[in-house]
């Protein structure tokens, strides 16, 4: 990689700006984007997951974005693949990149790397989503051959559930004794991350009025779109936004009380997010969003 490669990540809660200020700095870095968020990835959930409009994405080239189709299988560790092809891609087209989303986990998971998972045959992956149908005997059984790892794992994590039934499938081993001898290793040593600092009162009016807009440009007919296409089983049919829209399709509520409770979720995952930001990161830079443009370009001179 060229010596001049930089990166960085821009953080901050849902409705914060992360994305009009990546593009800002993109355009003036000379960078690509990487977008780290769960919705983002997924092809044609566009308006619940408040994408950049297709002008925007043409401005800046971007990547995590419109990657998967909403019932396929998305994991840490496929975005963790997602990042090593960009991380080449930036090698040979001679550019920065910019790591800008909301769902920090992913963030935190290139800091501190992940331990590697053993590889299925087709038999043992169609055999590993059989038993994922029934969650609750699923972690039973695991918990039977290693109650030391699945103390640690709630009944409902899905996700380390199944993490946890690929390793004992792939490697006949306990998962406790598996990450034992596969210890993770960070995939991003060194990261300049800069938060946006937002305060709840402004962040909950921003989300108001992203939610009023959602509904403007057609948040009901894409719902619609989604469930009859996708059913209502795929785990990316779950996000806020998409749920309380299918509540209101089911007459459980009416169009105000979809709209309040968009709101009202997507603050909520706004409050966990700024705490999440808070507590895993080292030495982050956080300041109002009309300032970090300031602070951030000053690294690049």
């Amino acid at each position: 990689m060229n010596k001049d490669f930089k990166q960085l990540a821009i953080i901050g809660p849902t409705a914060s700006g992360k994305s009009d200020l990546a593009i800002k700095i993109a355009s003036k870095i000379d960078a690509y984007i990487l977008s780290i968020d769960s919705l983002s990835i997924y092809k044609e959930i566009d308006i619940v997951s408040a994408k950049p409009s297709k002008k925007e994405l043409e401005q800046v080239k971007h990547f995590g974005i419109d990657e998967i189709y909403p019932n396929e299988y998305f994991s840490v560790d496929i975005f963790i693949n997602l990042y090593k092809k960009v991380l080449n891609r930036c090698k040979k087209d001679n550019k920065n990149l910019v790591i800008v989303g909301g769902t920090s986990f992913y963030l935190k998971s290139l800091l501190q790397g992940l331990s590697p998972i053993p590889e299925l045959s087709p038999d043992a992956k169609l055999n590993i989503d059989k038993a994922m149908q029934d969650l609750e005997g699923a972690y039973s059984f695991l918990k039977l051959k290693d109650e030391e790892y699945m103390k640690n794992i709630s009944v409902n994590d899905r996700y380390r559930i199944e993490k946890a039934f690929i390793v004992y499938k792939g490697s006949k081993m306990k998962p406790s004794e598996w990450f034992k001898q596969n210890p993770p290793q960070p995939v991003i040593k060194n990261l300049s991350i800069f938060n946006i600092d937002v305060s709840r009162d402004v962040l909950r009016k921003r989300i108001q009025k992203r939610t009023n807009k959602m509904l403007e440009t057609g948040l009901i007919d894409e719902v619609c779109y989604l469930e009859q296409k996708y059913t209502r089983s795929p785990n990316s049919m779950g996000a806020i936004g998409i749920v309380e829209v299918l509540e209101y399709l089911d007459g459980k509520i009416d169009k105000d009380e979809m709209l309040e409770l968009i709101s009202t979720h997507t603050a909520q995952l706004a409050k966990r997010q700024q705490t999440f930001n808070k507590n895993q990161f080292e030495n982050i830079i956080s300041a109002p969003l009309e300032e970090l443009e300031e602070i951030i370009l000053k690294g690049f001179k």
